[in-house]
Formats: C-alpha cells, structure tokens, sequence
C-alpha cells in the first residue's frame, strides 16, 4: 500500500483506538467488582437500586416532554421563517445558538430568580410546576441541535412549492404543516428529538439545582460515593448514547428510501375534487 492510502487509515485507526481504549478500560474496571473474577454485578447492583429506576424514569418522561414541546416550537418557526419571513433567519439562529454560549448554570439562576414561590409564576412553588420549569430549560438547552436538524430538512424539501400546490387543492396552513411538511421532514425531526434524548438524559445542572429526581444527579452521586457502579452507569449511558445515534442513521434511511410527499397531496386532491 502506497502511503498516501496508509495515512487515512491510520488516522482512522488513532481515532479509533482514542474514543474505543477508554472505554474498553471502564468496561473492564466496572466488571471486576467482585475479586478475581469478571462478573456483573455492579451492573446488578445498578439495576436492582430502585433509585436508578426512578431516575431513569423520570429523565424518560421530561425527555419526552422536551421533545414533543421542541418539535412544537421549532417545526412552525423553522417553516415559517423560511416560507415567509428569509430575512429573520439570521436573528433566529443567533437566538438558537444562545444555549451554547450561556451556561446552564446561569440559566437555572435567572429561572430561580424570575419563577421563585413568591414571583407572577411561582414555578417553584410546587413539584409538578418545578417538573414543568425543568422542561422548559431543557426545551432552551437542545433548541441548537433541535432547530438545525429541522432546518436543514426543510432546506432540502422546497416549502414553497408544496405550499403553493397544497392551498391550490384547498389545505389550510395547519393541514399543510402537519400534514404535508412535518411528513417530508419526519427524519431531521427525528434526528434532533434523538439528540435531544441524549441530552436529557445527561443532563446535571438543571435538575440538580432545581432538585429533580434526575439521572444525572444521580450519576454524579453514585460516583461520588462508589467505585465499581459508577463505570457501569457510564458503560449504561454511553450504550443509550449510541443507540439514539443508531436510531438516527435508521431512521433517516427509512425517511429516504420512501416518498411521503405525492402520497400527501394525492391524498388533499381526493379530498378537494370530493
């Protein structure tokens, strides 16, 4: 092999052995809890610890809940901002690029300070109010990822000219977006609500200090309390992480490899010739 074959290569394989070794060497210390041998039992351990399961629970459920409030916020913005209003995108990008340059940290503050028990929207003054300000700064969190994903979906559909056919058999602006829009973009929708996931399930700022019943709170308090069941959460956590990658990838190649659009406006032109 010639060397300018060997070096992509090779640096393939440095990247590779530079995320992979780390890991290998976490599996392995997190399966040698017991003397001697190589067991399961932090894994065991971790799964039999109803603390883990009320957590993971709980992250589940605001991970949804971040979700399907994204999608709401960020497919009718991303599409009207691109149909009607081309010259606020740059403002809108700058606002969904804001979470990456504010910390959390200061995030949760300005929440604690402006939705405190004794402000207009006591949030906090309650744990399902506090449930719903959770969300709400998770919503913040994965707007960069959410709206960049649904972005450019809609960038490689034209919006315009399905608009324009959809109103022309009589569809009203709610039926064009859910119906004709939301079906041709469902892959970037799904690849930022897998994103978002991810990061709700990692996420230890806002839940500590809003002091929700979190997965992160609770990794960071197995780690710093126990040796071996610390690494098999991070084996658990790292496995969640790629499999929402996988869900991506399969996702989109389903979104791909059929064509929802003609079959939408078939289905509006039989409803307006009726």
């Amino acid at each position: 092999m010639k060397a300018s074959t060997v070096g992509p290569y090779l640096v393939v394989l440095i990247g590779a052995l530079y995320f992979l070794l780390p890991l290998v060497a976490t599996f392995e210390f997190s399966l040698s809890m017991l003397r001697g041998i190589w067991s399961f039992e932090a894994y065991r351990v971790v799964f039999a610890d109803p603390r883990f399961r009320e957590t993971f629970l709980f992250s589940i459920v605001a991970a949804s809940a971040t979700i399907v409030l994204g999608a709401l916020l960020v497919v009718p913005t991303a599409y009207w901002v691109r149909l009607k209003f081309p010259k606020l995108r740059p403002v809108v990008e700058f606002i969904t690029l804001l979470p990456l340059v504010i910390p959390p940290i200061v995030l949760v503050f300005g929440y604690l300070r402006l939705y405190n028990s004794s402000s207009f929207l006591p949030f906090t003054g309650s744990a399902n109010g506090t449930n719903l300000l959770l969300v709400f700064g998770y919503v913040v969190l994965s707007l960069p990822y959410m709206f960049r994903a649904v972005d450019t979906g809609m960038a490689a559909i034209d919006i315009r000219t399905l608009t324009e056919a959809a109103e022309s058999l009589g569809a009203k602006r709610s039926t064009i977006l859910f119906k004709i829009i939301l079906p041709n973009v469902r892959a970037a929708v799904l690849s930022g609500a897998f994103l978002t996931f991810a990061i709700v399930i990692g996420e230890f700022v806002l839940a500590s200090l809003l002091n929700r019943p979190a997965f992160g709170p609770y990794l960071a308090l197995v780690g710093a309390n126990r040796a071996y069941e610390p690494a098999a959460l991070a084996v658990i956590a790292f496995a969640i992480t790629w499999a929402c990658m996988a869900l991506i990838q399969l996702s989109g190649r389903k979104a791909t490899g059929g064509r929802r659009l003609p079959r939408s406006l078939f289905t509006l032109s039989r409803r307006a010739a009726r």
